[in-house]
């Protein structure tokens, strides 16, 4: 006589009712304190315990019991001088986690080295994030004046060679969606302020193949950037190299960018990925 088996109980990562958003499924103070985090995160110089309880509009005895608990943890720091608080190394050990999920910082690294290799100059990746450019990897030029954007730092759409890269792969409404969220602040003289230029330096992206920031976030330097493909044809990351404009002056931009461009078919390859159709 046979007997049924029973199969052992799978592990469970979500309740049955995961997908209930409701307020019942929030930690409220949790959700206060990421809110902290994030504000904090955002504050390359950090800040008073007043201020991120201004900005945040919590009172400064529930932002300092966050704080308070985080700085336990590693994941903020406390500067006792000027009274400021900062994000900690724990907050980055976690954030690093992150780029061990994916294969394309993976795939991505050597093409990094040998793009720097190639022309001198610092070589990044970095994706879209919440409408920004979120900074993976950099392979750092071994001259002594380099561009400096280390994994984490964000920047903004609009003036970055990798974020206009990937805005000229973006539908007209995602733009206006990242437009209208974030604007256009102007950084130098030669950034984009209006959507006409911003958008007709996009066709022209789109046409020749690669991005340029020509000193529209930052007077003295430039980059080139051209976009990374995933397997369904859409733009899910850049890369670039960036530097001084002495050193990449404009008349040697379209090298740069065919150089550029032949790294970010490497990776898209890499990943399985295609070029738009």
């Amino acid at each position: 006589m046979e007997r049924d088996v029973a199969e052992p109980a799978r592990g469970r990562g979500r309740p049955r009712a995961w997908h209930d958003k409701s307020e019942q499924n929030t930690i409220k103070s949790l959700d206060r304190a990421m809110e902290v985090l994030e504000r904090l995160s955002e504050m390359t110089k950090g800040a008073t315990l007043s201020q991120l309880a201004g900005d945040l509009g919590q009172s400064p005895a529930s932002v300092y019991r966050v704080l308070f608990t985080l700085e336990a943890r590693g994941i903020v720091d406390f500067d006792g001088g000027p009274q400021t608080w900062h994000i900690g190394a724990g907050a980055f050990l976690i954030g690093s986690r992150f780029l061990r999920r994916t294969s394309l910082i993976e795939r991505a690294l050597p093409v990094l080295r040998a793009l720097m290799e190639a022309t001198g100059e610092t070589a990044n990746l970095g994706v879209q994030q919440a409408g920004q450019v979120l900074f993976l990897s950099q392979v750092e030029t071994h001259a002594t004046i380099r561009a400096f954007f280390p994994p984490g730092t964000v920047s903004p759409m609009h003036a970055s060679g990798i974020g206009k890269a990937l805005l000229a792969q973006r539908g007209a409404g995602q733009v206006a969606r990242i437009l209208d969220e974030h604007g256009l602040a102007r950084f130098t003289e030669f950034t984009f302020v209006t959507r006409d230029a911003l958008l007709a330096d996009l066709a022209e992206t789109r046409a020749r193949g690669y991005a340029v920031d020509g000193e529209e976030k930052n007077i003295g330097m430039r980059c080139v950037a051209a976009p990374i493909f995933d397997m369904h044809g859409e733009a899910v990351a850049g890369i670039s190299v960036s530097g001084p404009s002495s050193r990449i002056p404009i008349e040697a931009i379209p090298a740069f960018g065919a150089q550029v461009i032949a790294a970010a078919l490497q990776v898209t390859q890499g990943i399985g990925g295609r070029g738009a159709g």
